[in-house]
């Protein structure tokens, strides 16, 4: 690849993304000042609050895919919302909606005419309107409840026809009321759970509890600090063996764990004799531990900050539960093996 070639289309291509974050940050800085705008994201909050139908979001061509994620995120974010195609709408499509639900209509130049005519026939069915579009005098504009005007944008398209820098920021405009509207509600971690119980946002946001594969009293045995190295492998290896043997001191409080790391070090540098030495010499005192209303995110961001292979789970009052091995981690696929 010719360097000055290169050179100038990584530049080019750093000057759309400056293009599409300063439209971005004029749309921010118009809502912290509370410019003529801000009364418009207002009443569309006031009208999503307390939608107990659906959202129903429309829009054509590049706005309709940005319609297709946003009503994704509205769903995701614990309010019921589908896409519908605006051609579609008025072809049949009209019967799914119905008062109670609330439609967001996407149109940047506010004069789409499928769109338009869209809002036409829902402000007759008496169905609540929120639009989208660049002006607050768009066609579109005028035949909504709540409108938000996303401003004059120059796209980051040299020719500033392609959507880009206008597509971006009616993304963020529709991710700022779903967030928005999710917080006016309350809505928690586990709400999220609720709605993503697959994949690795699913499994990140399950109780660690539930992840355990070893757990005292089960599978797990805890050892007493008093012991001699030699003493806690023998114990440890009449069970299923982790790859730490962990801990307690006389009240049955976690002291530490040994690990079979712990367990080559000692032999290495100081042979097989080193076995008779008391294991709370060796043992990784007071290790990095979760508590058993910790999250298994809380347990993969220890695995990748802290190079931990096995982590104690502790109840409140510090006496262990179970440990969380990497393996666990790896074949719930939260964390690469």
């Amino acid at each position: 690849m010719n360097t000055e070639v290169g050179t100038a289309e990584l530049n080019f291509m750093a000057e759309v993304i400056e293009a599409e974050s300063a439209a971005l940050s004029a749309m921010a800085q118009g809502l912290r000042r509370g410019g003529n705008d801000a009364p418009g994201w207002c009443r569309a909050l006031d009208l999503l609050e307390p939608c107990k139908g659906h959202v129903v979001v429309s829009g054509l061509g590049k706005s309709g895919l940005i319609g297709a994620k946003i009503s994704a995120t509205l769903a995701s974010l614990g309010q019921p919302s589908h896409f519908i195609h605006p051609s579609e709408a008025v072809h049949g499509d009209l019967g799914r909606m119905r008062v109670g639900d609330v439609a967001l209509l996407l149109s940047f130049s506010g004069e789409t005419a499928e769109v338009v005519d869209l809002a036409l026939h829902l402000k007759a069915d008496g169905v609540a309107r929120i639009g989208i579009s660049t002006r607050p005098t768009t066609t579109l504009a005028r035949l909504c409840d709540a409108h938000i005007a996303l401003g004059d944008i120059v796209e980051a398209c040299p020719l500033n026809l392609a959507p880009t820098a206008s597509t971006t920021a009616m993304l963020a405009a529709g991710d700022a009321l779903a967030l928005a509207l999710a917080r006016r509600r309350n809505f928690q971690a586990d709400d999220f759970h609720r709605h993503h119980p697959g994949g690795m946002l699913g499994a990140g946001l399950r109780q660690i509890t539930e992840a355990l594969r070893f757990r005292v009293g089960h599978n797990l045995s805890v050892l007493s600090d008093a012991l001699s190295v030699r003493e806690a492998l023998a114990a440890a290896g009449q069970g299923r063996r982790t790859g730490a043997i962990m801990l307690v001191d006389q009240s049955g409080r976690l002291s530490g764990i040994f690990t079979d790391g712990d367990l080559r070090r000692l032999v290495t540098t100081q042979g097989v004799g080193a076995l008779d030495t008391p294991v709370a010499r060796v043992m990784t005192a007071r290790p990095v531990s979760l508590t058993v209303d910790a999250l298994v995110r809380d347990a993969v961001r220890l695995v990748q900050e802290r190079r931990l292979d096995e982590i104690p789970i502790v109840g409140g009052d510090g006496k262990p539960v179970g440990i969380v091995d990497v393996q666990d981690l790896v074949a719930m696929r939260v964390v690469e093996g």
